[in-house]
């Protein structure tokens, strides 16, 4: 069956990305006439790898849509850890910078955990370095991952209620799976962490009142996996010649969901408005 009849059951990920960009543009137009400062963002990309320069570019486009300065940095495929590091280092202390992203993944002679823990935490766009996950381990969100607080900022748009919820979520990266957790821990859910080792996967999905799958496996996720009435976001992707698909059988599965994320459209825009906004805190706290 098709999804036709169904729209009022998707999440609209551009049109909330929409509201997210402006409220971040005026803000930054603001930050622009009090104190005379624009917001800077760093992207670093090491490499050529297509579907990076892809997303570097669709960064920078919503740099463009709300004001934000971007520059680019580029790195060959060759470049040493020491010269990564010692880029990144240049860029904590130019105070035109206000936010650095580095773009994953790298090429497989260096080491992101090691370049990621180097960026400022206070310029940590990503929300990626231990003292941001340190923080919000304890209930202080502030520079979190961009693609669970995107989730959460849907929920609140969509007046779902989190606390005492069933949270699944399939996937336990540092990306998505551990700070979504912990996110949801703050808002007072009862969590459940799914990953590639978990028996009966079912069992968990069944009872969730708001499932998050990103697991990166194509359609992973059936009709009946899921109860009457669950709110899904599908981060996972997976591009084949004919098209793009989730981890979730949305064709099937948006039948039983009250609330469902579309791939493409839906976590994607949310993730880089989310990082407009973590540019613009940083911005407001560096200047």
């Amino acid at each position: 069956m098709s999804a036709e009849g169904y729209e009022s059951r998707i999440i609209d990920g551009k049109a909330l990305a929409q509201l997210i960009e402006r409220e971040v543009g005026s803000r930054v137009e603001s930050l622009k006439s009090d104190r005379g400062v624009t917001p800077g963002l760093a992207t670093i990309l090491v490499g050529n790898d297509p579907a990076s320069k892809i997303y570097v570019r669709l960064k920078h486009k919503a740099c463009e849509r709300v004001g934000i300065r971007a520059e680019d940095y580029l790195l060959p495929a060759e470049a040493s850890q020491e010269e990564l590091l010692s880029l990144i280092d240049t860029l904590n202390k130019n105070r035109d910078v206000h936010a650095i992203l580095l773009q994953l993944p790298l090429p497989k002679h260096l080491f992101p955990q090691e370049a990621m823990e180097a960026i400022a935490p206070e310029k940590d766009a990503d929300g990626f370095h231990p003292y941001n996950m340190g923080k919000l381990m304890i209930g202080d969100e502030g520079l979190v991952p961009c693609t669970p607080h995107g989730v959460i900022r849907a929920l609140e748009e969509y007046n779902v209620p989190v606390k005492g919820k069933n949270a699944v979520i399939v996937g336990h990266s540092n990306v998505v799976g551990k700070p979504m957790a912990a996110m949801f821990l703050n808002r007072n859910a009862t969590v459940s962490v799914c990953h590639v080792f978990t028996d009966d996967l079912k069992k968990y999905t069944l009872g969730a009142d708001i499932l998050v799958v990103a697991a990166g496996v194509k359609h992973l996720i059936k009709a009946d996996m899921v109860k009457e009435g669950v709110v899904i976001f599908d981060v996972g992707i997976t591009k084949e010649e004919d098209g793009v698909y989730g981890d979730v059988d949305f064709e099937n599965v948006i039948k039983n969901a009250s609330l469902i994320t579309p791939v493409p459209g839906g976590v994607g825009p949310l993730t880089i408005a989310m990082l407009m906004k973590h540019v613009l805190m940083c911005g407001e706290k560096n200047f």
